[in-house]
């Protein structure tokens, strides 16, 4: 039951943290809406209409495409690092992991078949 109390102990700075900053933020919040607040950011440029337009189903493609193979790099990289100080057989680690950038690449052919990875 002690380590429990650990557990709530840090559950409980966290929430003081998060609500503080959130009090601290309203606080010293400034009020003084103006035109160029109330704009839409466009990397420093004047933006050109409203920010209530509709964007192509591709670019939610692309992001999620990428963040599949972002999550491959999370997992390599520490198969990197135990690949020779593990105890089991480095030929086996090997072609588990060769399984695993198999499957993400069948997954990428599939993905450019069916024409998602075209740019129009």
């Amino acid at each position: 039951m002690a380590e429990y109390i650990w557990v709530v102990f840090f559950m409980g700075i966290g929430l003081v943290f998060a609500g503080g900053a959130l009090i601290t933020n309203w606080l010293l919040k400034t009020s003084k809406p103006n035109e160029e607040r109330l704009s839409p950011y466009e990397c420093g440029e004047k933006p050109i209409g409203t920010s209530w337009i509709q964007y192509d189903i591709k670019y939610y493609l692309y992001g999620l495409i990428f963040i599949i193979f972002e999550v491959e790099v999370v997992f390599i990289i520490p198969w990197a690092v135990i690949f020779s100080s593990s105890g089991i057989a480095p030929v086996v680690l090997f072609v588990e992991m060769m399984i695993f950038i198999g499957i993400l690449l069948i997954g990428l052919i599939y993905v450019w078949k069916i024409g998602a990875l075209a740019w129009e």
